[in-house]
């Protein structure tokens, strides 16, 4: 039978981190149903990273009418849709909801998955460390693609759906929301402060909590008081030029101009591209050109739109899961 097992780590990457958020973190481990009989294989292993303001306790939980992880890789596993793997879910939960999977002002949560979990899952499980895939969805997907972009000897297959890009239209028109917000609050350093007091968390606070994290993980600036550079002049809302170019940066239609990603992205035995037609933060938009930056560089990839938006959406991981399965 399959199991979910739970190891416990003391993380020394977050010590110190910007909001004192737990350093004792929780790995959720997926392991096939034939783990335990079939003693001499080594596993493929997925890290499936989550989205935004949710960590690994609701992929495995229950949920009133989605399919728990567990299983719906049973299912998938057990009907031949794809082969047995590991999956990773690792807490990267934070007080701003997430981190991008970087090492930020808001904690070292890069060298924290890369070289504190995946050592750990090492050790504890029969992995195949040359068959290791990264799989997400919004900024879980903008995980997925940046990490195997920056680190193709760890990563060797991604599934990204919906990733966090193209600037211009899902970064744009939360900005121009923020100085708002944050006058709402009482500014960057109140609101961060009281996020857990704050009531109700409603849209505008989840917007707000978002861009805020992209502050932090874009703009970092070890000098200034809350160690990131305001994206937008607090008194009009205008963008701050010099910052939003540092933003750009770090946007995967940009970062996919370089030589370097390029290369690596050649290397992935998989990569799985989705979106939804009528995603509600335009991200169909940065997926087409992301699609088709990588059709003119002849990288082998599998796009899909599918007729649906953001939210809700994890019944596509019938899709993804058994794509990346069977290439590692």
């Amino acid at each position: 039978m399959s199991a979910i097992q739970y190891l416990q780590l003391d993380s020394q990457a977050l010590q110190g981190n910007a909001f004192q958020d737990p350093t004792q973190r929780e790995v959720a481990v997926y392991l096939p149903p034939d783990y335990d009989s079939n003693t001499a294989h080594h596993y493929p292993t997925v890290y499936f990273l989550s989205s935004h303001g949710r960590t690994h306790y609701y992929y495995v939980g229950w949920n009133q009418y989605d399919e728990p992880l567990g299983g719906r890789l049973d299912r998938l596993i057990g009907s031949g849709a794809m082969p047995s793997v590991i999956v990773v879910m690792p807490d990267c939960w934070t007080r701003v909801g997430g981190s991008q999977f970087m090492d930020s002002p808001i904690g070292n949560y890069e060298t924290y998955l890369l070289k504190e979990i995946m050592p750990l899952v090492d050790v504890t499980f029969r992995t195949d460390i040359s068959r290791r895939g990264v799989l997400g969805h919004s900024s879980g997907g903008y995980g997925a693609l940046t990490l195997a972009m920056r680190h193709p000897d760890v990563f060797h297959a991604l599934a990204a759906r919906a990733p966090d890009s193209y600037w211009e239209y899902t970064v744009m028109p939360a900005l121009a929301h923020l100085q708002g917000q944050m006058k709402k609050w009482g500014g960057y350093e109140a609101f961060l402060r009281d996020i857990p007091t704050i009531h109700p968390k409603r849209g505008d606070f989840w917007e707000a909590i978002h861009t805020l994290m992209q502050c932090m993980a874009y703009g970092p600036n070890s000098e200034a008081p809350l160690g990131f550079d305001s994206p937008i002049d607090l008194e009009t809302g205008a963008l701050v030029p010099s910052v939003w170019e540092r933003w750009l940066q770090f946007d995967p239609v940009r970062m996919i101009e370089q030589p370097t990603h390029q290369a690596a992205l050649r290397q992935m035995r998989a990569i799985v591209l989705e979106v939804g037609s009528y995603d509600e933060y335009h991200l169909q938009v940065g997926a087409r050109l992301i699609h088709q930056r990588l059709e003119t560089l002849g990288i082998d990839h599998h796009f899909e739109e599918f007729p649906d938006g953001h939210s809700n959406t994890s019944y596509r991981l019938d899709v993804a899961f058994p794509l990346l399965g069977k290439a590692l």
